[in-house]
């Protein structure tokens, strides 16, 4: 039997809609199929939990109710970088986020993010950190977790950290001699303080306000972000010099066995998901520091921004840094070389983009 015109387009339309239907049951789970517990150590007011919140959103909504999201801020389920980690290990937390100077006693190279000078802006640190890049750290974190880790994306945690003091305007390292700077209980951060010519201070964050108002120490490498937050200019951190000496990375990790167990469309919606939150903690840093500028002037705060001439001084003074790293870690020379080809390829993108763009 022959069938006319009509009578095709409704089969083809049944047909259609039977095979969507059979792709729906094979391909893509049920209703709550997979439950994720996601983990940040910061709390609402935090870049972190903007991203961890379009996250949830862009997966739950994707997966049509297959992934479900559960965050956990504070301390709820781990207590810092190496609990958490332990606890993505064994599968008890699915998702975790951490500074570099988080997880290096784990993957000592991650600590490359923290070389000062190498990312030279937003648009640089963002093209890197969307390639090749965050997919060699990702092969070399998984190898070292034995396929437990997986590196999902990198983002941002606090724009970019700048040295700040209650003492003097910092113009060029000479500026910065004999200042008690607070750093963490790391070498890296330690080595730069030291070469910049200032006196490395190690104190516990919750002690910093404190620490800065009785003088123990008299500055921090920190965020605007941060410093308002902690409403530091009330302990008498007047000055503030926009250096950018390094990005504030934020790397984000889940159990592999987690997402290596979900059926390809499942890690499909997961993937573009990092990739939104990704963005979103671009972007964030960004849209609340333009207040936190103006509450740092309206509290006395003094903001200097180096020249390129004076940056070139900070660069060539950071040179222990770069020392300590490549001495001290291993595959440490290859990890800089990466990081430093990555960023010259971004520069040379942008660049690029100016030519067509600017004429």
């Amino acid at each position: 039997m022959r069938l006319n015109r009509k009578q095709k387009l409704i089969a083809k339309c049944v047909g259609a809609v039977t095979g969507t239907l059979l792709t729906l049951g094979m391909g893509i789970a049920s209703a709550e199929d997979y439950r994720l517990r996601a983990v940040s150590n910061a709390n609402e007011n935090d870049e972190d939990y903007d991203g961890l919140v379009v996250f949830k959103d862009f997966v739950e909504a994707q997966s049509n109710g297959a992934i479900e999201v559960d965050i956990f801020l504070g301390t709820q389920l781990c207590g810092n970088g190496t609990e958490c980690m332990q606890a993505l290990e064994d599968g008890s937390v699915d998702i975790y986020i951490s500074t570099s100077g988080g997880v290096a006693n784990m993957y000592p190279y991650v600590q490359v993010l923290d070389l000062p000078y190498i990312l030279s802006s937003d648009r640089m640190a963002e093209t890197v950190l969307r390639g090749d890049f965050t997919r060699e750290m990702r092969d070399a974190i998984l190898e070292d977790s034995n396929d437990q880790v997986r590196l999902m994306t990198i983002g941002n945690t606090g724009g970019w950290r700048n040295f700040a003091n209650t003492q003097r305007t910092v113009r060029t390292p000479e500026d910065l001699e004999g200042l008690k700077i607070r750093t963490v209980v790391a070498d890296l951060p330690q080595a730069l303080t030291r070469g910049l010519g200032a006196s490395p201070t190690p104190i516990p964050w919750p002690e910093l306000f404190t620490s800065l108002q009785t003088g123990v120490v008299e500055g921090s490498k920190n965020g605007i972000t941060d410093i308002m937050s902690m409403k530091f200019p009330e302990a008498g951190l007047q000055y503030l010099t926009l250096d950018g000496h390094a990005y504030m990375a934020a790397l984000w990790y889940m159990n592999n066995d987690v997402f290596m167990d979900m059926p390809e469309d499942m890690r499909r919606v997961v993937v573009d998901g990092f990739d939104a939150l990704q963005q979103a903690t671009f972007t964030s840093p960004k849209r609340k520091s333009i207040q936190a500028y103006r509450d740092f002037a309206a509290a006395g705060g003094e903001v200097y921004v180096p020249t390129p001439e004076e940056k070139e001084q900070f660069l060539q003074a950071a040179t222990p840094a770069f020392d300590w790293f490549v001495e001290n870690i291993e595959d440490g020379e290859m990890w800089l070389d990466l990081l430093r080809s990555e960023a010259e390829k971004a520069d040379a993108m942008i660049n690029e983009s100016y030519e067509r763009d600017l004429n």
